[in-house]
């Protein structure tokens, strides 16, 4: 619970500030001035004045933030600092003010995407270990042991790269070309996938296993490295060292098969074979029971001892600086045009709300990144900040966006839109905020 609250409690504190300064900087450079500052709503519970009159605050729900600049139509201003109003200011400087902090998380995703190529990124090669029937890659001819290479144009070298692929796919229709490496020629075969609106209006959770692909799995001899004190491995008498042979009188070669066993038997006798010290031995194991998001699940408390994987399962990736830097912003735009297309899709109906996530789930993503090593906790701020970007920038009132489409307008017409007018969409506006906060936060619940 405390490494969620730290890591949701980092992510946005870095998010927000940074978009956030994205309209300060701009704003200060406009020569428009600022009165208050703020990382989150309610009451500060920090604050701080500059030389200048900006008040600095950090306030106690940490969700948001605001940067408030003078402006007459929120309260009067004296005569001298009409200059430095903003409503004062041209409208491309209001333009450039408004747009400027969506664009600081697109700089700020650059940036964090940058750090990881730098890290160097080492990921599982996108290796074929199964077709899953009637799925679309079972009507073509990729087998277990093929490599994917491309999907759809777009290069695929890890599986993570395979899932961002099938991602932008979701509710396409027609034919999609797949190049893959032979196992037995090493050769470069080409395929083509038909879809019909692929996934259409359902709920995304497996995309690479909807799509017809199973990543092989690796085998992990089940022998015991570590035995927790009080579990129902220790209670049972297993000892570091085992070797399991068999649960149930089915034999086990991969760890990964006896873990499937022992979830799947919450408060339920499993029989053991082990070999230990050139001995057989037989014993009874009852896992002890948690809830999951798949229901009841059994655990004992046992952790194997680790493998050193061969080179041929994985690829690693060192960028020099000039690589990195332009891996960073080709991978932040390839995810700013990802966000927007499944907006769209959403808005389209070929993507269902029900894939809307709020802050329950943004939190538990968090803390799993952070508990992954600073590369995935980068890569999760990197995506997370062009989500924010996008997000800010879509034609809504009471968004950057919904202000940048009345400053457009009034670019065009000469005048601004009228005070009446806007009013009336700020409230429609809040309505749809608040209508989609409320369905992402139902998905997050239902999702518990």
């Amino acid at each position: 619970m405390i490494q969620t609250i730290l890591s949701i409690a980092v992510a946005l504190g870095i998010l927000i500030t940074f978009h956030e300064f994205g309209h300060y900087y701009i704003a200060r450079r406009c020569g428009v001035k600022v009165l208050r500052f703020s990382i989150g709503f309610g009451k500060p519970i920090y604050t701080y004045v500059n030389k200048e009159g900006t008040e600095f605050s950090l306030a106690l729900i940490p969700l948001g933030g605001y940067v408030r600049m003078l402006d007459e139509r929120e309260g009067s201003v004296a005569k001298e600092e009409m200059h430095l109003a903003f409503n004062r200011k041209s409208v491309f400087q209001r333009i450039s003010i408004v747009a400027a902090g969506p664009i600081a998380n697109f700089i700020l995703a650059v940036f964090f995407y940058f750090c990881v190529a730098l890290l160097g990124i080492q990921s599982l090669s996108p290796v074929v270990g199964g077709i899953t029937p009637d799925s679309p890659a079972s009507l073509i001819n990729i087998r277990e042991g093929d490599e994917i290479v491309k999907i759809n144009g777009q290069d695929t070298r890890s599986w993570e790269e395979v899932n961002l692929a099938l991602a932008s796919l979701i509710g396409h229709s027609g034919n999609i070309p797949v190049e893959y490496i032979d196992r037995d020629t090493q050769g470069v075969m080409r395929d083509q996938v038909n879809l019909n609106e692929w996934l259409k209006g359902g709920e995304i959770s497996n995309l690479v296993r909807s799509f017809g692909f199973m990543p092989r799995r690796f085998i992990i001899p089940p022998k015991i490295d570590k035995v927790i004190e009080d579990g129902a491995a220790y209670r049972s008498g297993i000892l570091k060292g085992d070797l399991i042979l068999s649960a149930n009188e089915q034999s086990v070669k991969n760890w990964l098969d006896f873990v499937n066993v022992v979830q799947m038997s919450p408060n339920i006798d499993i029989q053991l074979q082990l070999l230990r010290q050139d001995e057989t031995v037989s014993l009874t194991l009852v896992p002890d029971s948690r809830e999951s998001e798949n229901g009841l699940v059994g655990y004992v408390g046992l952790a194997v001892e680790p493998i050193e994987l061969s080179q041929e399962w994985y690829k690693t990736i060192d960028y020099s600086l000039g690589a990195a830097a332009y891996y960073g912003v080709a991978k932040t735009g390839e995810m700013i045009q990802l966000t927007f297309s499944s907006v769209i899709k959403m808005l389209k109906g070929l993507i269902s709300i029900e894939n809307l996530s709020g802050p329950i789930t943004i939190a538990k993503v968090a803390s799993s990144s952070a508990d992954s090593g600073i590369q995935s906790f980068l890569t999760f701020l990197a995506y997370l900040s062009v989500s924010l970007g996008v997000l800010n920038l879509l034609p809504i009132p009471m968004l950057d966006g919904g202000h940048l489409l009345f400053f457009s307008i009034e670019a065009i017409r000469r005048k601004p839109v009228s005070e009446r007018v806007q009013i009336f969409a700020y409230k429609i506006g809040a309505s749809l905020l608040f209508t989609l906060m409320a369905v992402a936060v139902f998905n997050d619940i239902a999702r518990l």
